[in-house]
């Protein structure tokens, strides 16, 4: 057997350049590169790997671990999880900023491999610079915090050790069911140590995805629930994107008359105007699939994991439904008490198109007069022009008319996602981004970076609001170096406006939710309002900036912005409290059992009676 001899991380670099994944007879190389921010425990190791060449792997240096690690979670997710990015880091700090980030992709089934520096393996120049010692176990390191947010973790404390790390780390990042974050801890004299690697190790290697088939018992009793239902709804998630099985399950829906809703990773999948898509669904969702939803006897979830959005906590769908989920992955399959089919959706769709065959709903006019009721509100809410300033969901349709047919909106947290959810038309399969797995404020800046990188044809818009740029944005760094083009739609409505309604929605007055400045007579966060002029932070940077009050203003900086190559910042003031409501749902979050505030108290019995209406549907 040949043998080539590599230090660790020169072998990590080799085989990670020579990994693809094959779907469907089609081949993709799975690593394109990596993100890095080299310190003493990571540049002499995989530092020096990667600047010795011999690979083909793209360096992209990070200016935030978190950041950089969020960026690669993105573009996984643009890239429909047929390619990543990993990310390497230093120990102690460098380390630990990533585990954030590695919490969103396992959140959202996102395949994210990081490589953090560790201690010494052998110990013998402890305690090193950014080691944290534990006294009670000296095996212990800061990297055990991924074992918490991970699929798989393994720490490298021997060279030869990587052959089993890095083929365990494939079969996760490959998998469909249970993929997420990856954690290979390298301890930074391991890096450096070298080993006779045998040479097949090192060679390509083709991941193959194989598709899940549908069993005949399982499609049987699946087939039985949809003949038996008079309304079913269909819950389409991201499984569907993932799987590809957008034609099928459009087929399917328009051959038995059932209704479409989206998740959050769902949306974009099927046209916003055909006949069936009902739109978003839940406690982010608007009036027609909720009204739907909540009448339907059958919900058929595809690829989703009924998270407490999608169901509203539990508490959108009547009594007497039954649930089918179909999902290829087991845990997620059999949530909502339902009959698991445990299978690729496209091919569990593809089956029950034929199975079902002499099936059709009853549904006769509900859900044309549902669809074409939610249509003209959203017309609306794209059109109303307010008194005193520029109001979010103006702003927001004012965008979304102006993107073009290819170009990828995208964002993750605050009120935005549930404008978007309820109010956005994409225009084209692969072209609504969200992250609401996780909801993870400073996705949204470094997240464009990562789509950008995965679709750099298309115009990547990005919606966050002043919170989460505040909280990260150091990536916009990153894509002005690359020279890539991201576009910032910055909602600044000077704090935290969705935690703040619901703040207020529970009965709190506002607290700690808006930014302003410290009042000397009262000691509180009450003082004035802090105007801050993001423009120039963007224009710091050296990217192209605009200010914007008005629609007018806003319609021209798009125009313009549309000229420029180097990526734009539209601060758009807008006036707080302008978001959409609620549409027929009702979310569940923890409310004081006892307080001084009477609104507390009676937001507090209304949680109860939820609670209990709930319980009611579940014993039924």
């Amino acid at each position: 057997m040949k043998r080539i001899r590599l230090t660790m991380s020169q072998a990590l670099v080799k085989f990670l350049d020579n990994q693809y994944i094959e779907c469907d007879g089609v081949e993709t190389k799975f690593v394109s590169g990596m993100f890095g921010i080299f310190g003493h425990g990571c540049v002499v190791g995989v530092g020096q790997a990667l600047e010795q060449g011999g690979h083909n792997l793209k360096f992209y240096q990070g200016k935030n671990e978190q950041n950089m690690a969020l960026a690669a979670v993105a573009y996984a997710k643009q890239m429909d999880r047929k390619a990543i990015i990993p990310c390497v880091s230093s120990i102690g700090p460098g380390a630990t900023n990533m585990v954030t980030a590695c919490g969103c992709a396992t959140a959202n089934r996102i395949p994210l491999l990081v490589l953090p520096g560790d201690t010494f393996a052998c110990r013998q120049p402890d305690p090193v610079l950014q080691q944290a010692e534990f006294f009670d176990n000296y095996g212990r390191t800061v990297t055990d915090a991924f074992k918490g947010v991970c699929h798989y973790f393994d720490r490298i404390i021997r060279p030869e050790q990587l052959m089993t790390a890095c083929l365990n780390a494939m079969r996760v990042l490959t998998d469909p069911a249970d993929t997420g974050a990856v954690c290979l801890a390298m301890p930074q004299d391991v890096e450096g140590e070298a080993y006779d690697y045998p040479e097949h190790f090192l060679q390509k290697r083709v991941w193959h995805l194989d598709r899940r088939p549908i069993s005949s018992s399982q499609l049987e009793r699946a087939t039985k629930l949809i003949k038996e239902a008079k309304k079913p709804i269909i819950v389409c998630g991201g499984g569907v994107r993932y799987s590809g099985a957008e034609n099928e399950l459009l087929e399917f829906a328009e051959k038995y008359n059932i209704p479409i809703a989206e998740t959050q990773a769902g949306k974009g999948i099927i046209d916003w105007k055909n006949p069936l898509n009902v739109g978003g669904i839940g406690v982010t969702g608007g009036k027609a699939a909720n009204v739907i939803g909540r009448d339907a006897d059958l919900v058929i979830g595809v690829g989703t994991r009924f998270s407490d959005f999608t169901t509203s906590s539990k508490w959108l769908f009547n009594e007497n439904r039954k649930v089918l989920g179909i999902n290829v992955c087991p845990f997620d399959a059999y949530k909502m008490d339902a009959e698991a089919i445990v299978a690729d959706a496209k091919e569990a769709v593809k089956a029950l198109i034929s199975s079902c065959e002499g099936y059709k709903s009853e549904y006769t006019n509900e859900i044309k007069e549902a669809k074409d009721e939610w249509d003209k509100i959203v017309d609306e809410y794209y059109s109303t022009e307010l008194e005193g300033g520029l109001n979010q969901t103006l702003a927001l349709g004012i965008i979304n008319e102006f993107m073009d047919d290819d170009a990828i909106a995208l964002g993750s947290a605050g009120s935005l996602p549930g404008d978007m959810q309820r109010l956005f038309r994409p225009k084209d399969r692969g072209t609504y981004h969200m992250e609401y797995g996780y909801s993870n404020m400073g996705y949204e800046v470094n997240g464009a970076l990562g789509a950008k990188l995965a679709k750099p044809e298309s115009e990547v818009y990005t919606f966050c609001g002043d919170g989460s740029f505040i909280m990260g944005h150091s990536e916009l760094y990153t894509a002005l170096q690359e020279g890539l083009k991201i576009n910032v739609c910055l909602f600044d409505n000077m704090g935290w406006g969705c935690i703040e309604n619901l703040q207020n929605n529970q009965g709190t007055d506002t607290f700690g939710t808006v930014f302003r400045a410290r009042n000397p007579v009262t000691g509180m966060l009450d003082g004035d309002e802090i105007d801050i002029d993001f423009a120039k932070i963007a224009e710091g940077y050296g990217a192209k900036a605009y200010t914007i009050h008005t629609s007018q203003e806003l319609r021209e900086a798009l125009t313009d912005a549309k000229k420029q190559t180097k990526s734009c910042l539209f601060d758009i003031k807008v006036l707080p409290k302008t978001m959409t409501p609620g549409f027929e749902s009702w979310w569940r979050v923890g409310v004081a059992e006892v307080s001084k505030s009477e609104t507390v108290a009676k937001a507090y019995e209304d949680m109860q009676a939820h609670i209990k209406d709930l319980t009611t549907k579940i014993e039924r």
